[in-house]
């Protein structure tokens, strides 16, 4: 469906969330870099929680449900999925409705390792798959405290906005 002409110029927003829990013989992989440690994250696909927020983010911003309606951990074909790939595919669906995405803002949560020296390059690596400029995307991380499931190095997690306009 293509945006109605009185949709045009709307700007919309949506909002991304996911989690992942720590698992022994996987790579830890955030926005598409793979982060140096012990362990990465459990999930179907390769568990890059902050691709999946901004996923979330971007069919929020466009209404169009959520990132596990669009590729299920019960299709075999997202097993051990780049979520890049299913980044690139959410970006192509937003386009085909007539949708420009215009930023993305996310945070990771995440007790150790640090995101800081490899923030630039998820960055990159990010505003590429989408195809919007490195300014455009933004990246942050904090910690746990100690407190919760990311605290005790149980987890990750991940919050995304993103601004489209139709």
């Amino acid at each position: 469906m293509i945006a109605r002409p009185e949709d045009r110029g709307m700007v919309t927003t949506g909002l991304g969330y996911d989690c992942h829990r720590f698992a022994p013989g996987r790579r830890l992989v955030l926005g598409g870099v793979e982060l140096a440690h012990d362990r990465g994250l459990a999930g179907h696909s390769d568990a890059d929680v902050l691709t999946h927020a901004i996923v979330d983010a971007l069919l929020g911003a466009g209404a169009l449900g959520d990132i596990g309606e669009h590729f299920p951990d019960t299709d075999e074909r997202y097993r051990d999925a780049d979520s890049l790939d299913l980044l690139r595919t959410t970006v192509a669906m937003l386009t085909h409705r007539g949708m420009a995405i215009l930023h993305v803002d996310a945070t990771v949560v995440i007790e150790r390792p640090h995101v800081a020296p490899v923030r630039e390059e998820i960055r990159r690596t990010l505003a590429e798959a989408i195809g919007i400029s490195f300014e455009h995307v933004s990246v942050k991380a904090t910690r746990g405290e100690g407190m919760g499931f990311v605290g005790r190095e149980e987890g990750v997690a991940a919050l995304a906005i993103a601004t489209v306009e139709r």
